[in-house]
């Protein structure tokens, strides 16, 4: 979501510079004025018949429902093949055509999170009109949202398009290995192609802020502080401002028990990213008040029960197997006491750290000493398996894997934006800014202290 927008004025040669005319002014004027304005609409608003994206998003509607239906007449099975991920289907239509992308991953996965098809078709494709997300960020890129706001469409350039389909493997093994991920959810990869007109990439993804009817604030958080402070909304105003770093000094996100959880998922989270080799993310982060009968309550055996409600390994959309080798890992050199570069001993030395600071409910078969042995063994064979896969009590809402509850707010958490990838532009920007900005922090670091830095970040605002 961090695109810079530059502009320049540059002087005409010739006797050095002069003085605009009025007709560069006039469109100077209407140039600022525009943005002025565009800056001053921050929020929602319906694509209606005289919006600039009236047509492509009808388009992409009538695009998206021909492509679900395959599926909505077709379940998809939980294994698919390496020919999966590279499929490409096109559909031809009146005015445009439609690709979709690794079709059939993706509705598996879908599925694996308990959405159907048909469900998934009904909020892309509905009769009421998409709405345009115009924020405070520096995006070049077109954000849509369902009429219900469950599903966010974003436009991706090429090379990011292909960044996500190339790793599209890991990133299901990833939410495989930990269903509770905080990264954000892909649901389907498409292109459409309108004569006389550039083609368009773009991604459904899962809001994290759904339902966001009683949100009162948002963030959006690097762990810097260079250009990391929006200015608030005023009260009274109907505006969407998405807050930052500096928004939230002094402030923390009180979670109590569940702490332990967050801290760990974000270590296993962003060290996949960093294997990545990408930077530049974004934890999302908004909060609201708990009404009295949302408040956490319940036993441990409803806490296992409840747990098991999301993705489950036995239901990943990707064949058995030992998860792929990640493309592009960043070497880092690793102390003598470090734990394991791997990326599953890794993320394994993460859970039994979390799982002993945490500790956890033993049965009475050990307790005696009798081991497996007894009526505590199954209990103690589902705990394992909670534990190795970094699972949690999700409440009982509607985006669970995205929601925490505190003892007083529920916050709503995501990881997006992962698609920056650390090359040389990356490493001439990141050296630019240690010159310009000595002394602080900026977002544009490596992908290990962008990940150590993050994590710090939720270290010392949580509690």
């Amino acid at each position: 979501m961090e695109t810079e927008m530059y502009g320049s004025l540059k002087g005409l040669s010739g006797g050095g510079p002069r003085q605009p005319s009025a007709t560069v002014k006039t469109r100077r004027r209407k140039r600022w004025g525009g943005l002025r304005q565009k800056w001053k609409m921050l929020g929602l608003f319906p694509i209606d018949p005289e919006h600039e994206f009236h047509g492509l998003t009808c388009m992409m509607k009538d695009g998206l429902a021909a492509a679900i239906q395959s599926t909505v007449d077709t379940p998809p099975t939980n294994i698919t093949s390496d020919e999966d991920f590279k499929m490409k289907d096109t559909q031809i239509h009146k005015g445009f055509t439609l690709q979709t992308y690794a079709g059939h991953v993706f509705a598996s996965f879908r599925s694996a999170l308990g959405m159907s098809e048909r469900e998934y078709q009904l909020s892309l494709c509905s009769a009421s009109s998409y709405l345009q997300f115009i924020s405070n960020s520096k995006s070049k890129a077109d954000f849509f949202l369902t009429n219900d706001k469950r599903f966010f469409l974003k436009t991706q350039n090429k090379r990011e398009i292909r960044f996500l389909l190339d790793n599209l493997k890991i990133y299901m093994e990833h939410l495989r290995k930990y269903p509770h991920s905080l990264l954000v959810k892909f649901l389907g990869v498409h292109k459409i192609k309108i004569p006389h007109q550039k083609e368009k990439y773009f991604i459904v993804m899962q809001s994290v802020f759904y339902p966001d009817d009683r949100i009162i604030a948002r963030y959006d958080i690097k762990g810097c502080e260079v250009s990391r402070w929006t200015d608030p909304s005023p009260e009274d105003h109907q505006v969407i401002a998405v807050l930052k770093d500096l928004n939230f000094r002094d402030q923390y996100i009180e979670l109590d028990q569940q702490r332990a959880w967050l801290l760990c998922q974000m270590e296993i989270d962003t060290h996949f990213l960093r294997q990545l080799n990408v930077l530049d993310y974004s934890l999302l982060l908004a909060h609201q008040p708990l009404h009295q009968d949302e408040r956490p309550r319940g036993s441990f055996g409803s806490l296992i029960i409840r747990a098991k409600r999301s993705v489950t390994p036995g239901s990943s959309p990707l064949h058995p197997g030992p998860a792929p080798a990640v493309p592009g890992a960043v070497p880092e050199d690793a102390p003598a006491n470090s734990p394991p570069s791997s990326s599953s001993e890794t993320d394994g030395y993460h859970v039994r750290k979390w799982a002993a600071g945490r500790g956890r409910p033993r049965s009475r078969a050990s307790d005696s000493g009798e081991g497996g042995r007894g009526g505590g063994g199954g209990d103690s064979t589902e705990m394992d398996e909670y534990l190795a896969h970094n699972r949690r009590l999700l409440p009982n809402f509607k985006n669970p894997l995205h929601v925490i509850d505190g003892p007083e707010q529920r916050y709503f958490v995501g990881i997006i934006d992962i698609f920056t990838v650390y090359g040389l532009r990356k490493r001439l920007e990141h050296w630019w800014k240690r010159l310009r900005y000595p002394g602080r922090s900026f977002s544009t670091v490596s992908p290990p202290a962008y990940r150590a830095r993050l994590c710090d970040w939720v270290k010392e605002h949580s509690r």
